[in-house]
């Protein structure tokens, strides 16, 4: 699994014009992507990884100050583009096996604890936020 995780001041997801997932204050915005070797297991530890990994103001992890977390699927973070110019998706899972470790990632920190909102998996969404930094960090597991 791979996720780009931002820091944020807020952040949004909006489906035909509708908010579907949103968040206020600091949190962190969360791009995750799935290949097919992922397992329930690999969306537990990045669910762990996020919930306690410290990237909030003064070093602090969501868990320290119960922060927000906004998810969001994309499976183009498993795009190649070394060769020519289109890119492929061969790496990304297909949306059968993505969205339930998706899913899995959300129920997972919701267990440990953290509000989680969400984006509408296999949608057209479009996705706001003020990245606060900026800050961005690529986690992979």
């Amino acid at each position: 699994m791979r996720a780009v995780v931002q820091r944020v001041d807020g952040a949004r997801v909006l489906v035909a014009g509708e908010t579907v997932g949103e968040i206020v204050g600091e949190g962190l915005c969360v791009l995750v992507g799935v290949t097919h070797e992922d397992t329930p297991e690999k969306a537990a530890q990045l669910a762990r990884k996020l919930w306690s990994v410290r990237v909030l103001e003064g070093e602090k992890s969501c868990s320290d100050v119960n922060a927000p977390l906004l998810v969001v699927s994309q499976f183009t973070l498993y795009g190649d583009a070394r060769k020519g110019r289109r890119p492929t998706w061969n790496a990304a899972a297909p949306g059968d096996v993505a969205e339930p470790l998706v899913e899995e990632v959300v129920a997972q920190l919701r267990a440990l604890g953290a509000t989680v909102a969400t984006g509408r998996f296999g949608a057209d969404m479009r996705v706001t936020l003020t990245n606060h930094g900026p800050f961005t960090v690529l986690i992979d597991i």
